[in-house]
């Protein structure tokens, strides 16, 4: 194998080996795990799996404190290129080594290719130049046909079978219930995106958040992404974060399919979502309408009323919003119901000028013009 970085061979293959001789003298068995993979329309596979990875977390205290892990840390931190894995190089980089080396050893007995496999991977992400990120995170609530692309990277797919347990061995245990058996519960969220060797990774958090609030507008589904995503980088695992507590929550409802017109109406929605970063009333009225999803009675109704006079009200009132939305949506709006609080959201980012769409409705009112072409009017011309 050529090793670029020899010092930080020396480094850490001293760190792991260090790491083995403590894990190995531990009094506590290795704990073992039987589990199934089920998959619709497959037979269920069964693995006997060592729980090396949970045994070597309950020990990170010990490990982080050794002068070796101390060592090994500062020659990472040293080195440019390992700039993207931020400035905790025991969790980013020294952890997942040593996971990845017990793992394929399946336990503590030391073997040098196995290390030297893994090194290479790290090696090859920090000076490819290029590296490949991607981020996944288990969707509920919806079910698809295919692939559906939302844009930027951001796409919805059908989950393969053992795709999480093959880099994250401990994603069984993280997964919502029933993930991967219920028609609702197949397919993931996931952000691709490809970084120059000097790019900070994306906050896929928030990515995967605005994507589910975008499908939530475009479909009306009880969908929900998380509780967790699983990050990789040129297909080695980078890390696990939580999905934002909005995003991961699931809102009480049905479960839908994203069918190609509400795919491609989601992506649009999503493109436009950065327009309540300079509208701060457009913002406030998305953030109602998405808090509204887990409320019930009065709390909800209020949440909705105050959600359609921050979108279209403002200075003039609920009422006012509530004239406006009925032009806007060609019926009669007289109370703010959450599903026309929703289409009105939707109509709002898909005109873009919300200040121009409330002028427009305006003089509609007042005979001046004709009401605003709506999105799904448009759509079915």
């Amino acid at each position: 194998m050529a090793v670029r970085a020899p010092h930080l061979y020396r480094s850490l293959r001293c760190f792991c080996l260090g790491a083995f001789h403590v894990l190995s003298a531990e009094d506590t068995e290795l704990p073992f795990a039987f589990e199934q993979h089920a998959s619709r329309g497959r037979p269920t596979l069964y693995e006997y799996r060592p729980l090396v990875r949970d045994f070597v977390e309950a020990r990170v205290r010990k490990l982080e404190h050794r002068q070796d892990a101390q060592l090994a840390a500062q020659d990472v931190r040293a080195e440019p290129a390992a700039r993207l894995f931020g400035e905790d190089p025991f969790t980013s980089v020294l952890l997942p080594l040593l996971l990845r080396v017990t793992e394929t050893c399946g336990g503590f007995d030391w073997d040098d290719t196995a290390f030297d496999r893994a090194y290479d991977e790290l090696e090859q992400t920090l000076f490819s130049g290029r590296r490949a990120y991607a981020a996944v995170a288990p969707l509920v609530g919806l079910s698809a046909g295919g692939e559906v692309v939302l844009g930027d990277g951001v796409r919805v797919r059908h989950a393969a079978t053992g795709e999480l347990a093959r880099l994250w061995p401990e994603s069984q245990s993280l997964l919502p219930p029933e993930f991967g058996r219920d028609t609702d519960r197949l397919c993931v969220l996931e952000l691709e995106r490809e970084l120059a060797a000097d790019d900070d990774a994306p906050d896929a958090a928030g990515e995967l958040s605005d994507a589910v609030t975008a499908i939530r507008l475009a479909t009306a589904a009880a969908t929900a992404a998380g509780p967790v995503l699983f990050e990789r980088l040129d297909w080695r695992p980078f890390g696990i974060k939580p999905v934002l507590p909005i995003a991961a929550a699931q809102p009480a409802g049905e479960p839908t399919r994203l069918d190609p017109f509400r795919g491609r109406l989601a992506a649009e929605l999503l493109a436009r979502l950065p327009l309540a970063d300079e509208d701060p009333e457009l913002g406030e009225a998305l953030d109602r309408w998405e808090l509204s999803l887990f409320q019930s009675g009065p709390s909800r109704e209020e949440q909705l009323r105050e959600a359609l006079t921050a979108l279209l009200g403002g200075a003039d009132g609920v009422w006012a919003a509530t004239m406006r939305a009925s032009v806007l949506l060609g019926e009669r709006i007289e109370s703010p119901g959450p599903d026309a609080v929703r289409r009105a959201a939707v109509e709002t980012l898909m005109h873009g000028d919300r200040a121009a769409l409330v002028a427009a409705l305006d003089e509609a009112m007042l005979g001046k013009r004709e009401a605003p072409a709506g999105y799904f009017a448009r759509a079915a011309g």
